[in-house]
């Protein structure tokens, strides 16, 4: 199954069958966790932790007592290189037949950073339950994807641009660069506010955050900014399943943005 098949059939899982992961499955997402890296960089720890064991507990959660957890220093870019690590391993986990939601804020918080021996300068951004989803949503579920309307997307030219934020870019226009747009434009986010927005120009993509209130912490972090590691994994994802190298650099452009929308990085295809 390929990337975009991937990130098409994959939904968020907050409901599962009540199987315990496999030993062969549990093995498996160990040592694919182990080896993942991001373009900024930063080293991540990944522990795959029991409810039971740790006293976890996510109201949203049902059928599974097995979660993974990351944690990582706070630098410049943690954010991103997170959210780039994290769906890696999500549609890994997807290949497997594995369900899996990004949980930031509906948790026992302080219970997961125990469990993880959270020390002073790391944070844990996100964790995921793990397991066999079950075979119906439960109500709870189903009302919470009514609500986010997550299986909907803004358009192809609300997100993409053409050189500079005053020209939408078509699909006609993005030519080969289409696929990997559209897997960024079917990325998942914190309840489906599609941050991300991306200028093209030339051989370069700009990527940028559209900001919204609420998503900052009084120590500066930006939950919408794992939102757009996602979307740059996507991106880079789309690129190398058409055979184009990639680099990430971080040199803002000068481009005229909107009012709340800010640089976060740059793709460069070789």
């Amino acid at each position: 199954m390929n990337a975009m098949e991937l990130i098409r059939q994959r939904r968020s899982v907050r409901t599962f069958d009540g199987k315990a992961l496999k030993a062969e499955d549990r093995e498996k997402l160990l040592s694919f966790a182990a080896q993942i890296g991001n373009p900024y960089g930063l080293t991540i720890t990944w522990r795959i932790l029991s409810a039971k064991e740790s006293r976890l507990s996510s109201p949203v959660i049902s059928g599974t007592d097995t979660f993974i957890a990351g944690k990582l220093c706070r630098a410049p870019h943690a954010e991103e290189a997170f959210g780039f690590a994290f769906e890696r391993f999500v549609l890994y986990a997807q290949s497997l037949g594995i369900g899996t939601t990004w949980i930031a804020g509906t948790m026992n918080r302080p219970a997961f950073e125990k469990a993880m021996d959270l020390e002073d300068g790391e944070v844990m951004p996100c964790v995921s339950p793990l397991g066999y989803p079950a075979a119906k949503l439960s109500l709870r579920e189903s009302l919470m994807r009514k609500g986010i309307k997550a299986d909907s997307r803004l358009a192809f030219n609300a997100l993409f641009f053409d050189g500079g934020f005053d020209r939408p870019l078509t699909q006609e226009a993005a030519g080969e660069l289409t696929p990997p747009l559209e897997m960024v434009r079917w990325a998942p986010s914190a309840v489906n506010k599609q941050p991300w927005r991306v200028v093209l120009n030339g051989k370069t993509a700009h990527f940028y955050e559209n900001k919204s209130k609420g998503y900052v912490d009084g120590t500066g972090w930006d939950i919408q900014k794992i939102d757009l590691g996602i979307a740059l994994y996507h991106f880079t994802c789309g690129l190398e399943a058409q055979g184009i190298d990639w680099r990430l650099a971080v040199t803002d452009p000068g481009l005229s943005a909107p009012e709340g929308t800010a640089y976060i990085a740059t793709i460069e295809m070789l």
